[in-house]
């Protein structure tokens, strides 16, 4: 069974100013999401489902969907902040999103096989998607345990120039795997490297470390962890109107709780990706370099 690609696009691009998941980068038009399904395609994966918003589902389906009709199978899922167990209710006042946990479990509905959950407007590089494919591809063992994997990331190369970035930062024990998460949600580039600003004092960051880009290889059985942990959330931060349920805290969680281990794969790619609108230069050359390197066609879909 082909692994599925999972992206989530429903965001809201309040730091960016907008739809940040539709603006063109490429020298054609391309999206950076537009590179992720190409070399999903490359790594053998069969079906890309995009978590959207419904108020701009007709817009992204035409500018992005109808482009991959014809190389591999396209579905939908809808993320609605209404979208909660029963019991809850969406307190008053609340705008923002519930996070990525909330987002992925849109999607249980149309994802039956294996997947990769990134984000839309991160680019990955053709590495990583060929590592995580491959393993999703393996067999895992029928022990009890959910086995999942992840491409990690050096902090130094996903950092913005412009403002704050929020990291999943992650260790690994002495075989490798994933052992902890620890979800940073302001860390700054510094000049000696980076540091948390989310709490006082602030938490230096060599630059070195290893973090979650929300590039995780899963199978289906984290649909029932995260409905778990998010009505879990929803009790003890549902009134909080800006607080989100993060896939990596999620998992990290059932690390600690032995439910679940998961491997830590190597890229040789850099990460890149557009938090704020001064990131976008740098993405567009980036994207530039690696055309004129022969790394991706001039026009993807020509």
């Amino acid at each position: 069974m082909k692994p599925t690609l999972l992206i989530l696009a429903a965001g809201m691009g309040s730091r960016y100013g907008g739809l940040k998941q539709l603006d063109a980068m490429g020298p054609s038009g391309e999206v950076v999401l537009d590179y992720s399904v190409f070399d999903a395609i490359r790594a053998g994966f069969g079906k890309v489902v995009f978590v959207i918003r419904r108020d701009f589902e007709e817009q992204f389906r035409t500018q992005i969907g109808s482009k991959f009709g014809d190389r591999i199978a396209v579905d939908y899922a809808f993320q609605d902040i209404n979208d909660l167990p029963a019991g809850f209710s969406v307190p008053e006042g609340r705008t923002k999103p519930w996070g990525t946990a909330h987002a992925v479990l849109a999607a249980e509905g149309v994802v039956n096989e294996p997947f990769l959950m990134i984000n839309a407007d991160d680019f990955y590089g053709r590495d990583a998607f060929a590592k995580i494919g491959s393993y999703l591809a393996t067999e895992r063992p029928a022990d009890g345990k959910s086995h999942y994997s992840m491409v990690g990331f050096y902090l130094k190369n996903t950092l913005s120039d412009h403002g704050s970035v929020a990291r999943g930062v992650c260790t690994r024990g002495a075989d490798g795997m994933l052992s902890s998460v620890t979800e940073m949600t302001k860390i700054f580039r510094t000049p000696t490297g980076a540091e948390n600003r989310e709490t006082e004092p602030a938490i230096p960051l060599t630059g070195e470390e290893v973090v979650s880009m929300n590039f995780f290889g899963f199978t289906p059985d984290i649909f029932g962890h995260l409905r778990a942990a998010f009505t879990q959330f929803l009790e003890t931060s549902g009134t909080d109107l800006k607080s989100e349920c993060y896939v990596p805290k999620e998992v990290d969680v059932l690390i600690r709780d032995g439910k679940a281990d998961v491997t830590v794969l190597e890229s040789n790619d850099s990460w890149f990706g557009v938090t704020y609108p001064e990131d976008k230069a740098d993405v567009v050359a980036s994207i530039r370099s690696l055309v004129a390197a022969g790394a991706y066609p001039e026009n993807l879909w020509a």
